[in-house]
């Protein structure tokens, strides 16, 4: 397969799974079963584009940060992003100082994905005709904040996933679980990042990247993740997560399935 068309799979992949709650670690993880395995670099900046290409679906709120920002409801909200952003700073430095390092293979990943897959369904069912809340509480910011940290320790969680999830049991209603976990997201990836980009360029790695695939791979990844987030958006208007919750489990048997088989390792 030629390298700009692995690459444009790649970055379609990334585009599509970034910010629905089904696992962008865990499918590149399934993708590189196959396709060749590209450098972390080549990963860090294809995320970081499919991250920036969302910024315009927001408009609301960034306008009610730069032009209202002197207004008790604007602080309030933007603290409680603050808030969750850096529990998630915190405990990933904590993480990196330890070492930690995501484990390679698919066994954990399926498991995340049935188990995500199956609290999908459990609080959609326990959801069911109850009212909820549009308010952002300091009680969500905190529990979005160790959602990440979560969804950074076990691949296949899907960091949007934990963190919707726990928005929901605590009451926030789908629309603006969604919008929250989407805008608190953007530093966090942003500034991991912006972080890995630095000590990888710092090291003159091996073997020289290919920025001309890089630059395919991120313009890829960008168009997708913002169709993609904008379809989103309009979706958990009007539906709930028990789409994803099936899709989960079902990837999660193929996923199992291979595994038996011995077609994946």
């Amino acid at each position: 397969m030629p390298d700009w068309l692995n690459v444009i799979l790649l970055g379609i992949i990334e585009g599509i799974t970034e910010f629905l709650p089904i696992s962008s670690t865990g499918h590149l993880l399934i993708a590189e079963q196959w396709l060749p395995r590209q450098s972390d670099l080549f990963n860090i900046v294809i995320q970081c584009g499919a991250v920036l290409a969302i910024l315009p679906l927001f408009p609301g709120r960034w306008q009610q940060l730069f032009l209202r920002w002197r207004e008790a409801a604007t602080q309030d909200f933007f603290l409680k992003v603050l808030l969750a952003f850096a529990l998630t700073g915190i405990g990933g430095l904590i993480l990196d100082k330890k070492g930690f390092k995501l484990p390679e293979h698919l066994a954990p990943v399926a498991w995340a994905m049935l188990i995500g897959g199956i609290l999908f369904l459990l609080v959609e069912f326990w959801l069911k005709g109850k009212s909820l809340s549009n308010e952002v509480t300091w009680t969500v910011a905190f529990a979005v904040g160790i959602g990440q940290l979560i969804a950074a320790v076990f691949p296949g969680t899907s960091r949007s996933g934990a963190t919707i999830l726990l928005a929901l049991l605590l009451g926030l209603s789908r629309p603006v679980a969604t919008e929250f976990s989407f805008i608190v997201g953007i530093p966090t990836m942003l500034s991991a990042g912006a972080l890995k980009i630095f000590k990888s360029l710092r090291h003159a790695p091996v073997v020289p990247e290919h920025w001309g695939l890089v630059l395919i791979g991120t313009l890829v990844a960008a168009i997708v993740s913002f169709i993609v987030v904008r379809w989103l958006l309009r979706y958990v208007q009007t539906h709930t997560f028990i789409l994803f919750g099936w899709y989960r489990i079902a990837l999660a048997v193929v996923i199992f399935a291979l595994l038996l088989t011995g077609a994946s390792h």
